[in-house]
């Protein structure tokens, strides 16, 4: 997301050389480089210990499964926001955490971070986010989860090994 205004003081920023990172903006009033914000978030490829069924959830009354995910708190880190979104969303504690693969997801300005998330029960207990919940075999969900998205370009590149992203427009 591009910033006009510096985010302390409200001056206007102007592009300013910063060694090897080329043009940044730049605060004239503060003296300070303003680098790009954006959110992150962890999106969960929650498996069973068996690696062959995994979850998929529908939240907010679409009509489409996607993957278990949620915003990184400030001060905390990925790996334990995997295992906090799980427990908050599904009620399952996580048994293993592998970090995949990450994409800047430019339509909610995110950087997605997206992991193997293994867990030793499939007794399920989602909270009110969660509309519907299913286990699913891999091939399944490859049929199930929401076409053309960021969480079925990351399921089909766990499958694959190879990652094949969607491209959005700027808005």
């Amino acid at each position: 997301m591009n910033m006009n205004y510096c985010m302390e003081c409200g001056t206007l920023l102007h592009p300013k050389a910063h060694g090897d990172e080329g043009l940044v903006p730049y605060c004239e009033t503060c003296g300070a480089f303003r680098h790009p914000v954006f959110s992150t978030a962890v999106s969960l490829l929650v498996m069973d210990e068996a690696k062959e069924h995994i979850i998929l959830i529908r939240q907010y009354g679409r009509p489409h499964y996607i993957l278990v995910a949620g915003y990184v708190n400030q001060g905390e880190d990925a790996e334990d926001a995997a295992r906090r979104e799980l427990m908050e969303e599904l009620g399952l504690a996580a048994k293993s955490v592998r970090f995949n693969r990450s994409r800047y997801f430019p339509p909610s300005n995110t950087l997605m971070l997206n992991f193997t998330v293994t867990v030793d029960s499939t007794d399920a207990h989602p909270n009110e986010e969660v509309d519907d919940w299913r286990w699913f075999t891999i091939p399944e969900a490859r049929g199930a989860i929401k076409p053309n998205s960021l969480a079925g370009a990351f399921l089909d590149g766990w499958c694959d090994g190879e990652y094949r992203f969607p491209s959005y427009r700027k808005t």
